[in-house]
């Protein structure tokens, strides 16, 4: 798309509605607190309406219904009414400012692919990505520069592996799975028989099975399993700096957020929700569409659907009474103190009326 173009030109590409001035140019788009005159903005509910006043955009996004709860906050502003506002306006915004997807195209001479592997037609192979033997990348895949996939792993259809990422051997990748940089895929779980002698590296013979439309993001690593599969369901998203260790199952569409931490034969079922500095112990079930606060420290299995949070995790609204309890521990402990001393004046003026308790 050009650097601009009308509000009924995005309305016909979105599928939307206008009131207001349709022959509006629309220069760019913008969240609120960012627009400026000539820009597109939205939003989702009446929550943001006072926000408006501020906002100098020229035209806002929003859902049906919503230009009759407060007409006044619209004025002088063009309207889009679009069935889905975060869907629409993600759109817009690429046509505006598109994502740069062809920064690798073709194979590139300065990438090493082994004469076995095999490479579909439409992928693109970026420089200094190394191919082992026997992988197969399919169609439609991306390897950034400096990728590498060890030998016999598959990498699905449309699937985009960003830079440095790393995909140890035998791992089985899902299509359209976006890997981002420095991410790395079956590397050796953390496992050690101990002894008088030291630390013995357990079996690592193992894979990594990734589901379809999975995202892990940067820097994150999901160990290979012991002897089986550690396995990552369809649809999960994982975000930077997570670790999944060796033979963990997680369900599908998880969302796991960063810095937490799944230690190894952890199983999860789906839409489980993992918040920032989570840290699961080894061993343990995670129910359906539980969720787990920020920092959440899981000891023991979870329920499906319960949210837990704390450290050790405990059901939130039992957490939420204990941290309540803890609030008023200075007031209490003054009280303690209080009548510890009215009991030991007590007892002093019974001794002394020769009243107190016999020995």
């Amino acid at each position: 798309m050009k650097e601009q173009t009308t509000l009924a030109r995005l309305s016909e590409l979105l599928g939307g509605q206008v009131i207001g001035d349709r022959a509006l140019i629309i220069t760019g788009v913008a969240p609120l607190h960012l627009a400026k005159e000539g820009e597109l903005t939205f939003l989702l509910d009446a929550r943001y309406l006072p926000s408006l006043k501020d906002c100098a955009a020229s035209a806002v996004m929003i859902p049906a219904g919503l230009q009759d709860r407060s007409p006044e906050s619209f004025a002088g502003k063009s309207l889009l009414i679009v069935d889905q506002v975060s869907d629409c306006f993600d759109r817009a915004a690429a046509l505006f400012r598109p994502p740069r997807t062809e920064m690798v195209r073709g194979i590139s001479p300065k990438a090493y692919l082994d004469p076995t592997a095999v490479v579909e037609e439409g992928a693109a192979i970026g420089a200094g990505a190394y191919v082992g033997r026997e992988v197969k990348i399919a169609k439609g895949c991306v390897l950034y520069p400096n990728t590498v996939v060890l030998d016999g792993t598959t990498v699905g259809e449309g699937t985009v592996l960003y830079p440095n990422v790393t995909i140890y051997e035998n791992c089985e990748i899902g299509a359209r799975c976006i890997i981002h940089a420095s991410a790395a895929i079956g590397a050796y779980g953390f496992g050690y028989e101990s002894s008088a002698h030291g630390h013995r590296l357990s079996a690592q013979l193992g894979n990594v099975v990734i589901g379809d439309d999975v995202e892990i993001g940067a820097c994150s690593t999901v160990d290979r399993a012991t002897h089986g599969s550690t396995v990552i369901g369809a649809g999960t998203k994982i975000d930077n700096l997570v670790m999944i260790a060796h033979n963990c199952r997680i369900g599908r569409c998880n969302l796991i957020c960063a810095h937490t931490g799944v230690a190894g034969s952890t199983t999860t079922g789906d839409f489980v929700v993992m918040a920032g500095r989570v840290g699961v112990k080894d061993h343990v079930r995670i129910g359906t569409g539980a969720v787990l606060g920020a920092m959440a420290g899981v000891m023991g299995d979870i329920p499906e659907g319960s949210q837990y949070v704390g450290i050790p995790a405990t059901d939130f609204k039992t957490q939420f009474k204990q941290q309540a309890a803890i609030t008023k521990l200075p007031t209490m402990r003054r009280e303690f103190i209080a009548l510890q001393n009215e009991v030991r004046e007590l007892r002093q003026r019974l001794d002394a009326a020769g009243q107190g308790p016999k020995e």
